[in-house]
């Protein structure tokens, strides 16, 4: 018999399952809980946005006189 699959113990197999090196047997378990589990669901896409989340991020331009603004708040707090 093949241990069921939690919540925790699903996100310990997250990589493996996304990148398609997780064992047969073991992946067919993971989907069997998906199946079921509307929050594992939620935290694979989430999972799975995350790379296009932070890309966008990244591509983002801040306003040129953010930088001085920040010092100015350091140094008020320092």
């Amino acid at each position: 018999m093949t241990p069921q699959v939690s919540c925790v113990s699903g996100v310990e197999q997250l990589m493996d399952y996304l990148e398609d090196v997780l064992p047969l047997e073991r992946r067919a378990d993971l989907e069997a809980h998906l199946a079921v589990c509307a929050r594992c669901v939620a935290f694979v896409a989430s999972y799975r946005e995350t790379p296009g989340v932070l890309r966008r991020a990244t591509l983002a331009v801040p306003p040129p006189d953010l930088a001085p603004r920040v010092l100015e708040f350091l140094r008020r707090r320092g």
